[in-house]
């Protein structure tokens, strides 16, 4: 059973954005200060990528754990109310983004992953940004940065990392 009334729960559910969220406005602002130019939400191109960057022939997605199922990671929950319907949604969420990232690898273009997690923090948002910028700069067909890889680039760089529950 929900813990409020359908009203605010649909009230809740229409307020969540798919554009501009907090960890993508994070990666393009680093971006952009790298110096990087890009194009938002380009609707020529399959799956209306997050970013688009036509100088390297590359497309970005910023994805939340909680609705593209980020496996592994302690924010790709499942509801305890209607598993039924979450795990149907989820699975549509999940065999889209696959079908999209097929269709642009088909076409030629080079395809970025940048998982919520890894955005969570200041300190991994530059991380993860220099890690994008190398891979933009070099000539891999697709990458996925995600908080583990931040995380184990920062513990080798011999940066203090937090403790990833706070």
């Amino acid at each position: 059973m929900d813990v409020v009334d359908s009203k605010t729960r649909s009230r809740i559910m229409a307020s969540i954005k798919g554009r501009n969220t907090k960890p993508e406005l994070a990666l393009r602002k680093a971006l952009h200060r790298r110096g990087f130019r890009f194009r938002l939400h380009a609707k020529d191109v399959p799956g209306h990528p997050d970013l688009l960057l036509r100088k390297f022939n590359a497309v970005v997605f910023v994805h939340g754990c909680f609705w593209h199922r980020h496996e592994g990671c302690r924010h790709a929950t499942v509801p305890a109310t209607r598993t039924e319907y979450w795990t149907s949604k989820f699975e549509r969420n999940v065999a889209r983004d696959n079908e999209v990232r097929s269709r642009l690898l088909d076409a030629g273009w080079r395809v970025a992953t940048v998982w919520e997690c890894a955005l969570r923090k200041a300190e991994h948002v530059d991380v993860a940004t220099q890690m994008l910028a190398g891979w933009l700069s070099a000539d891999g067909r697709e990458t996925v940065i995600e908080e583990g890889r931040v995380a184990e680039r920062i513990a080798k760089s011999g940066l203090e990392l937090p403790d990833p529950e706070t």
